[in-house]
This record gives C-alpha cells, structure tokens and sequence, in this order.
C-alpha cells in the first residue's frame, strides 16, 4: 500500500529559539565565546522573561560564518564585524538587478 507524501512541507510553527547551551554545542562553540560573540554584536539574541540569552536557529549558520572568517583570514573577532558588513554590502549590490546591467560595448573588427 502507498501512501501520499507531499512534495512540499510547509512549517506552520516558528522554530523555538535556543537557549545558550543548546546554541553553544550546535555551533560547536564554547557557551563564553558566545556570550563574548554577542556582547560584541557579532550574533543576534533575545532575552526571555528570567533575563536568559535566547537564539534564533539561523544564528548557528552567522556562528559558522563568524568561525570560518575568524580560521580562514587570522582575523580577530573585532575585525569581523567590520567583515561581515563588508560582505553583506557586497552581497546587497550584487543582488541589485540595477548593478546587473551589461556593457553595450561590442569590439569591433
């Protein structure tokens, strides 16, 4: 007997945030480094109601991100900041159908 298994899933509920600990092993990063990473305003948190850090599931992918930049280049955490700007700046105008306008220049023979 088969059964029907649609296409595509659609969430109807809106993932719970994390809390610190839980964050901390997903990205695989020590839960100081995180408090240090978000006092310096490089992941985004929320405070619940008892004052403790709450994390946005998408944070873990900026965690990586903010690891792979801080391996890859030397960098230390305060440069990437000023980094990650620089890269969603990049991102934002190539993105911009304006910016993606080709040359009407032909070479001629």
């Amino acid at each position: 007997m088969n059964t029907f298994v649609p296409a595509n899933r659609y969430v109807m509920v809106r993932p719970a945030p994390l809390r610190l600990e839980t964050f901390a092993r997903r990205a695989g990063l020590h839960p100081e480094l995180v408090r240090r990473l978000t006092a310096l305003g490089l992941l985004d948190c929320t405070r619940d109601s008892t004052g403790e850090l709450r994390f946005e599931p998408s944070e873990v992918a900026v965690a990586a991100r903010i690891q792979r930049l801080r391996t890859g280049l030397g960098l230390n955490y305060a440069a990437i900041g000023l980094v990650l700007d620089l890269l969603d700046r990049i991102e934002k105008l190539e993105a911009d159908p304006r910016r993606r306008r080709t040359s009407t220049w032909t070479p001629t023979d």
